[in-house]
C-alpha cells in the first residue's frame, strides 16, 4: 500500500455516519473488516477504544482507506472528517521508488496492504481474529454459500454437540443450534441444496456414531436423516458428482478398520452400501478427479500404507491405483489446477515424521516425488489459494515440536517457499478458503493446550 500524504476527506452526505461498527484488536482486523465488505470505503480504527468504524460513502480519495488514529486525533466537524494539520517532512523509501511525503500523525493507507508504523510493506501474513466460544480439535468446518464459515463438534477431552458461525465481514462468531449427538472425528458435506451432512465420528463416551444429521443455513437447525449402514469414526467423504456423498473407511470399533463404503442420497435420505476398497484404512484421504473417479491414497490398518485405488461410480468398483512412493497417514490431498494430486507430509510411524511430498497423475496412473517441505509434519491442513499455490499450516513435528509454520507450493516449479508463521502453533486445525481468498485457521491444539482461537491468511 501506499502513504497518502496530507489526507483530508469529505464524506459525500452530511451524516458522515458508519454503516456498522466492529470491536478489533488492532488495526490490522481493522482493515480486513473493511476489505471483506464490498460497500466498505472507508475505515477508521480508534486505538483507544479498539472501535472499528466502516464507512460506505465514497470519499475524496480513491479506493478503500484505513486511518488509524486515537480518538482524541480525529475530528468531526460538520460531517468532515481530517486528522491534525502536517507537522514534519520526512522521506520514505521503497523497493520500487523513492518519494517525499508529508508526514501526519495519523496514517492513511490505501486497500490491500499490510499496516506498519511509518513503513510500507507488501507481505503474506497472518491476523488474528475472533475467538471461538468452545476449544476444539478433530472438529469440522464448512464455508456457506452466504460465505459464513459453520463449525461442528470436536472438543478436548470430551466430544461436542455445539457448533458455532464465524461471520468474515465482522469477525465475530455466533453459536448455532446444536447438533442432536455430540460427535469429533466426524465428516461435513455440502450439499447441493446446501445443507450440511454431519456423519458418523466418535461419541462422548468412546463409542462409534452411526447417526447422522442435516443443518439448514436458512433455519439454523438440524434434524436427523437416515443412519449410516456401519457405525465408522476416522473416514473421508466425497460429494460425487451427480450428488451422493460417498463414505469410506475409517474405524468401527478400537482396532477394527473398515474397507467398506457407502453413498447417501440427498433426495431419498437414505445410504446404501457400495463396493468394498481393496484395503481397510483409517486417518486416509479422498480426492475427486476430473473424471468423476475418487482416488484413495495412503491411512492406516495396524501397519501405515502406501497404497491407493480409485472408485468409479458409474460402477461402484474399486481398482488398484499404484503405490505413493512413501506410506503416510495424517498427510493432506489437493487437486491442482493441472489435474495432478498433490500428497504432502504425514506420519508413518517410529517417530517418521514426513515432509516428502509427491504427485499423482490421473492420465498415466504414476506417482512421482516432487519437492519437499521445508518441515516434517501431520494432522497439518492443505489449501488452495488463488493463485494455484497450495498453502500447509501447523501440525506436528519431530520431537513432538507444534508448528506455527506455513509453506507454500508452487506447482509450476515444484518447489515450496516459506511464508508468515501462524500467531498460535497448532494441529489437528482447520483451514477453510473464504470468498475473498483469504484462508481461515480455527482450533487445534498446542501442546496439551485445546484452541478456541483462529486466525486469518491473506496472501499479496
Amino acid at each position: 500500500m501506499s502513504l497518502i500524504p496530507d489526507c483530508k476527506f469529505q464524506c459525500a452526505n452530511t451524516t458522515c455516519l458508519p454503516f456498522i461498527n466492529v470491536i478489533t484488536s488492532n488495526v490490522r482486523n481493522c482493515q480486513v473488516a473493511c476489505l471483506t465488505q464490498s460497500q466498505c470505503r472507508a475505515a477508521t480504527f480508534h486505538r483507544s477504544t479498539s472501535n472499528c468504524e466502516l464507512f460506505s460513502d465514497m470519499l475524496n480519495q480513491n479506493e478503500n482507506m484505513l486511518a488509524d488514529v486515537d480518538a482524541t486525533s480525529m475530528n468531526i466537524v460538520s460531517g468532515t472528517r481530517f486528522p491534525p494539520e502536517p507537522t514534519t517532512t520526512s522521506t520514505s523509501t521503497t523497493t520500487s521508488s523513492t518519494s517525499t511525503t508529508t508526514a501526519i500523525p495519523s496514517e492513511y493507507y490505501v486497500k490491500s496492504f499490510v499496516v506498519t508504523q511509518r513503513m510500507i510493506t507488501r507481505s503474506d501474513e497472518w491476523t488474528t481474529t475472533g475467538n471461538m466460544s468452545v476449544v476444539r480439535e478433530y472438529h469440522t468446518a464448512s464455508v456457506l454459500a452466504n460465505g459464513s464459515v459453520l463449525v461442528t463438534g470436536g472438543g478436548s477431552s470430551a466430544a461436542l454437540n455445539t457448533t458455532e458461525l464465524y461471520n468474515p465481514s465482522t469477525g465475530i462468531w455466533t453459536m448455532a443450534g446444536s447438533m442432536n449427538t455430540a460427535r469429533r472425528l466426524h465428516t461435513a458435506s455440502t450439499l447441493a441444496n446446501g445443507l450440511i451432512l454431519v456423519a458418523g465420528g466418535w461419541g462422548s463416551s468412546a463409542y462409534y456414531i452411526t447417526s447422522a444429521e442435516l443443518y439448514n443455513p436458512s433455519t439454523g437447525t438440524w434434524t436427523m436423516t437416515g443412519n449410516t449402514n456401519i457405525s465408522r469414526c476416522c473416514h473421508t467423504a466425497s460429494i460425487l458428482a451427480n450428488g451422493p456423498v460417498l463414505i469410506t473407511g475409517g474405524a468401527s470399533s478400537s482396532g477394527v478398520y473398515l474397507n467398506s463404503a457407502q453413498f447417501y442420497n440427498p433426495s431419498a435420505g437414505t445410504w446404501t452400501i457400495t463396493g468394498r476398497m481393496n484395503a481397510a484404512r483409517q486417518f486416509h484421504t479422498a480426492s475427486i478427479l476430473a473424471s468423476g473417479l475418487v482416488l484413495i491414497t495412503g491411512g492406516y490398518n495396524g501397519s501405515y500404507l502406501n497404497t491407493a485405488e480409485l472408485y468409479n461410480p458409474s460402477t461402484g468398483t474399486w481398482t488398484i491405483a499404484g503405490r505413493m512412493n512413501t506410506a503416510r497417514q495424517y498427510h493432506t490431498a489437493s487437486i491442482l489446477a493441472n489435474g495432478l494430486v498433490l500428497i504432502t507430509g504425514g506420519y508413518n510411524g517410529s517417530s517418521n515424521y514426513l515432509n516428502s511430498a509427491e504427485l499423482y497423475n490421473p492420465s498415466t496412473g504414476t506417482w512421482t516425488l516432487t519437492g519437499n517441505m521445508s518441515i516434517a509434519r501431520y494432522s497439518h491442513t492443505a489449501s488452495i489459494i488463488a493463485n494455484g499455490s497450495v498453502l500447509v499450516t501447523g501440525g506436528l513435528s519431530s520431537s513432538g515440536v507444534y508448528q506455527n509454520s506455513a509453506e507454500l507450493y508452487n506447482p509450476s516449479t515444484g518447489t515450496w517457499t516459506t511464508t508468515a508463521n501462524m500467531t498460535i502453533a497448532r494441529e489437528l486445525h482447520t483451514a477453510s478458503v473464504l470468498a475473498n481468498g483469504f484462508v481461515l485457521v480455527t482450533g487445534g491444539v498446542n501442546s496439551g493446550v485445546y484452541q478456541n482461537s483462529a486466525e486469518i491468511y491473506e496472501s499479496i
